[in-house]
């Protein structure tokens, strides 16, 4: 083709696309792709912040997309007449971090039916369970450790949420299988940002997983194995759909994976308390005096969860046309919500960039404006039906790193934060040495108060 012909149709193109939405921002770029894999989680903030609005244009992948921000677009984000899940989430994604068929790609009563059935595992005694069992293999991990020169932070961390989680889930692993197990969920979870080598790894730790659990699955629905009442195994290879039907093995698979594989993700924001731990020192001693019923725990584990990122954005195409802020949102067009903006907004948080528990004391977020885990409502709309497990699991994890052992933090390695790594975390995954159990360790089961975990519903303004 001509060099001038291929000039006409790049400078028609930029045209058509400028004339997209004139009442609404746009970026710059012809293609915002390469940008947002330079820049990373911040991709959508800082346009946000350089064009002035909560909302702008752009195109992903050579495909129109709508980037909105703030506490209303996250309200609009988890409106089921307007917008859905189904279709947004990229193949790669579906075929490495979620699966086939998974909740995540449902919207609407299958959505919900499912939902519920994940929500049913979450009773109090269920959850006193899995503490119960997080606490016993950081039990068996504290007193293992003081033989190792230096242990790495997040992979044990892993093994120890992916032993746990799977006999809570009713999923049998042998103790000699925990490590690649946990290695598998880890490499799925690293693959959800990545290209070539990552995505592959997660591929194929995918179908591995799903081999493993579907094993498991048929030997149950055989009469070979009875699943224990009221564990994940059980549950799911009982469900049936809206329609009635039971769920193939394959999907069972997959959404027991979906209940174990998030739960082992808590690693990463356990490595990060751990960094924060350490780089903010006088947290640590706060938390060292709190006699306040583990109320500062709290505090911090929340702003742990504000200050670190794991989700830069999240997809929804377009259910039927609407407008909103100017834009004339058309049937089958991407919208990303900003996850990592939302946590850093200074409209929202005061001293957005600096570490602050204390902030929490006197500002309780709405289900909108804290979305660290999505938002809307743990029992309807998309916000993670884990939230609870994460907490849960940090506030057990705090207190084995600040109360019952002693480490030091190995001098010699990387604890830098990649931003354009997606899931980022401290590179070095927090090397410990000289671990040492405190005289009297017993580990009771993590237990949060209301200021921890609740459905955020009534916003208090920052004083």
């Amino acid at each position: 083709m001509p060099l001038v012909d291929v000039m006409k149709g790049a400078r028609q193109f930029a045209s058509a696309f400028a004339r997209s939405d004139s009442s609404v921002p746009r970026d710059p770029a012809i293609d915002g792709t390469l940008a947002l894999i330079r820049e990373g989680y911040p991709f959508i903030w800082n346009r946000c912040r350089t064009l002035g609005s909560d909302i702008f244009t752009t195109r992903i992948m050579g495909k129109p997309a709508v980037c909105i921000h703030g506490a209303e677009a996250a309200e609009l984000f988890y409106d089921e007449t307007k917008l859905q899940r189904g279709g947004a989430v990229p193949r790669r994604v579906v075929t490495s971090l979620f699966g086939k068929k998974a909740v995540h790609t449902l919207d609407g009563e299958a959505h919900k039916r499912r939902k519920l059935a994940f929500m049913s595992l979450m009773t109090e005694a269920s959850l006193e369970r899995l503490t119960s069992l997080m606490a016993e293999q950081w039990q068996l991990a504290i007193r293992r450790w003081p033989a190792q020169s230096s242990v790495v932070l997040f992979d044990e961390s892993q093994r120890i949420l992916t032993a746990a989680v799977c006999e809570w889930a009713g999923i049998r692993i042998e103790p000699d299988d925990v490590p690649v197990r946990a290695q598998h969920l880890g490499e799925m979870v690293d693959a959800f940002g990545g290209v070539g080598p990552r995505l592959w790894r997660g591929k194929l730790a995918r179908f591995a997983a799903e081999r493993w659990i579907m094993n498991q699955v048929r030997a149950v629905r055989l009469g070979l194995v009875v699943a224990e009442p009221g564990t994940a195994l059980d549950v799911l290879t009982k469900y049936r759909d809206e329609r009635g039907h039971q769920l193939d093995t394959h999907t069972v698979a997959v959404e027991i994976l979906n209940v174990i594989r998030p739960t082992s993700a808590i690693a990463w924001y356990i490595t990060d308390a751990a960094h924060a731990l350490h780089r903010f020192p006088e947290a640590r001693a706060q938390l060292l005096s709190d006699t306040d019923d583990g109320r500062y725990a709290n505090l911090f584990l929340q702003e742990v969860r504000r200050f670190y990122p794991f989700t830069p954005y999240l997809g929804a195409m377009v259910k039927t046309p609407f407008e909103w802020r100017g834009h004339h949102f058309k049937p089958g067009s991407l919208v990303l919500l900003d996850v990592y903006g939302a946590s850093r907004d200074p409209a929202i948080w005061r001293d957005a960039d600096s570490f602050r528990p204390e902030r929490f004391t006197d500002y309780q977020p709405t289900a909108y404006n804290f979305i660290p885990q999505g938002g809307g409502s743990p029992n309807h709309g998309h916000r993670c039906a884990g939230e609870r497990v994460t907490l849960l699991s940090l506030s057990l994890a705090l207190r084995c790193l600040t109360r019952d052992m002693t480490y030091e933090v190995e001098p010699n390695q990387d604890l830098s934060i990649d931003l354009t790594r997606m899931p980022t975390r401290p590179a070095s995954g927090m090397i410990l040495h000289n671990v040492v159990p405190t005289a009297d360790l017993e580990l009771e089961p993590a237990r949060t108060s209301e200021a921890a975990y609740r459905d955020y519903q009534n916003p208090i303004p920052l004083s």
